[in-house]
């Protein structure tokens, strides 16, 4: 008995496991199971909501911005806490994450931010911090909802596609364009140069763009390209029918005519004016050429309203989230905004982007049908579009700003050499110190003369300037007064450094005319021209020589490709209170072409 005593009592010392007693193992393992349950269970907790808003700075400020956007509301009802954006997911970098997070109990503890006006004060520094965290990481948070092997482009808005296309392939993050997403948005108030850095790709993040998103884009441009040529079609049964109705009112009107004429033979003398019918208009084309319109395919293009977004906004990226694609990856307008014309429209004319001063009424955009057709010397081009109502403008007495023109429809053909000209077409000519715009000065001076004698900056070319201020800082932004040497615009003139001008007025009056340093409109003979409205259409043809016939005209030659632009003031508007298409590409005999101007 007393030698199975102390055997007995030794028993549990005896059961080792790796040289550690077994108890002890299974004490220190429960021990571990307990201390890692309530460290995980006390993580996960300061990862709620309640708890990141649990302290006023985050109650009052960010949470109160964040409870009206996508993340928080939704059609899905799927929501994005504080933790899903701001705690990566991987345990490491969640730990590092905490003990950085540590820093913010002393910012609690001095009150750095806890009144409204100390957290604006601190806005720019806190969401910078954030900022560079995301794109250090490949916005590694984002990703954890937001895969592009999820992402399908047949859900996604046009530029939406490819700016996706674009990030994947140059190295671009998430948020180099996403900022702002689920608090006020800062990124206008953070300097060029920080910008700069936090927006330029990165190599490291450049991705294989995955089959399930290209097989996306082929089925979404086979799609939409299947309802363009539908739409194409359908306007153009619709022009057809028009046609045949105006030639039936003409023939109508010729029987009339005739028998007028029989009846006056018979009741009186023979000499009253008999109707010539030789003059008669084309239907729907005026009296302009001899174009068998019915043959030649119509294309649509959307004219929107500008408002004051001139060829500064478009190059300042602290107001234009597409400057970098524009600048540094030499993206055209068009790439990003060729098929929401009319939401851009709508958003500018009533004043919720670019226009301190809405016309209430106005329309956003005007859909414009285009016909282009040639002979062997002329340039033919139809334009129609539906007359809008009158929109009275608040800020001219009897509301027209130009009482006799109801429309004019201008064109403009880019010349060589221009910065940007293929990229943007006559959007290079907008400058926010132009009519009407932002920093329009108040007096010529001595450039009166020079800047056509008006008292007012007409449009113009950044390379008739010596510089082009794109950020206010030591000058107004703009450059009306910085006028090259009258030999350097006369080189410039003779090289090809300037836009091709042609305008129609609401009677058919045309002007010929070039752009450099100001308007000019004496380039030359005027072209043949007509406008005429019919029901609520206005129609438009343009006939002009193919080939340059003198200074400030540009040659339209077989073989080239040439980007062109259209503005159109309707209900008696003037300088930029009009309707303008993106950069469009002419050519002569080029399906690939936006207006493919072939004979029919």
């Amino acid at each position: 008995m007393t030698e199975e005593t102390p055997k007995t009592g030794r028993l549990w010392r005896r059961w080792v496991w790796f040289g550690v007693p077994t108890a002890g193992a299974a004490a220190a393992f429960a021990a571990g199971i307990i201390f890692w349950g309530g460290f995980n269970t006390a993580m996960e907790a300061t990862n709620t909501m309640g708890f990141c808003i649990s302290c006023h700075e985050m109650r009052e400020n960010v949470f109160k911005e964040y409870e009206h956007t996508i993340h928080h509301e939704n059609r899905s009802g799927v929501q994005a806490t504080c933790s899903d954006c701001h705690v990566p997911d991987p345990w490491i970098h969640k730990m590092i994450r905490k003990v950085k997070a540590s820093r913010e109990l002393y910012g609690k503890v001095v009150g750095t931010i806890d009144t409204p006006e100390k957290f604006e004060e601190h806005r720019l520094r806190l969401a910078t911090n954030v900022w560079t965290a995301m794109k250090e990481t490949d916005s590694r948070e984002c990703r954890n909802c937001h895969t592009i092997e999820s992402m399908n482009p047949r859900f996604q808005k046009p530029r939406a596609r490819t700016q996706h296309l674009t990030a994947m392939e140059t190295g671009q993050t998430c948020i180099d364009c996403h900022k702002g997403i689920a608090h006020s948005n800062v990124r206008d108030k953070a300097s060029d140069e920080l910008l700069e850095v936090l927006e330029a790709p990165n190599p490291a993040h450049i991705k294989a763009v995955p089959q399930s998103f290209l097989d996306g884009l082929a089925y979404v441009s086979r799609i939409e390209a299947e309802a363009a040529q539908k739409a194409a079609a359908e306007a153009q049964s619709a022009e057809t029918a028009l046609n045949t109705r105006i030639a039936e009112a003409v023939e109508k009107a010729k029987a009339e005519a005739l028998a007028q004429v029989a009846a006056a033979a018979t009741t009186g003398p023979a000499a009253e004016a008999i109707p010539t019918l030789a003059s008669a208009p084309n239907p729907g084309g005026g009296t302009v050429g001899s174009i068998a319109w019915d043959a030649v395919p119509a294309v649509q293009i959307g004219l929107f309203y500008p408002g004051q977004a001139s060829w500064e906004w478009v190059l300042n990226g602290k107001e234009h989230g597409g400057a970098r694609p524009f600048t540094k990856g030499g993206e055209q307008c068009s790439t990003c905004h060729a098929k929401e014309t009319a939401a851009m429209g709508a958003k500018i004319v009533s004043g919720e982007k670019a226009e301190s001063t809405p016309t209430p009424g106005k329309r956003g955009s005007v859909d414009v049908q285009v016909q282009a057709a040639r002979d062997a010397d002329t340039l033919y081009l139809r334009l129609r579009w539906q007359n809008g109502t009158h929109t009275p403008v608040p800020f001219v007495e009897g509301g027209k700003m130009d009482p006799e023109n109801p429309v004019k429809l201008a064109m403009m053909v880019t010349g060589e050499g221009i910065d940007r000209g293929q990229q943007a077409g006559c959007w290079a000519s907008c400058h926010i110190d132009s009519r009407y715009m932002p920093n329009a000065p108040d007096s010529l001076g001595d450039l009166s003369a020079r800047l056509g004698g008006h008292d007012f900056v007409q449009k113009y070319l950044p390379e008739s300037r010596t510089d082009l201020d794109l950020k206010g800082k030591d000058r107004p932004m703009g450059g009306w007064d910085l006028l090259r040497a009258e030999d350097e615009l006369a080189a410039y003139l003779g090289e090809g450094k300037f836009m091709d001008l042609t305008r129609v007025d609401a009677a058919g009056n045309s002007q010929r005319g070039y752009l450099l340093e100001r308007r000019h409109e004496d380039a030359g003979s005027p072209v043949q021209a007509s406008a005429v409205l019919e029901g609520d259409m206005w129609t438009v043809v343009i006939a002009r020589p193919l080939a340059a016939n003198g200074p400030g005209q540009i040659a339209i030659e077989p073989g080239k490709t040439y980007t062109v632009g259209f503005a159109l003031h309707d209900d008696h508007t003037a300088a930029r209170f009009h309707h303008v298409s993106l950069d469009l590409r002419l050519a002569l005999d080029d399906p690939a072409a936006d207006l493919n101007v072939t004979a029919p």
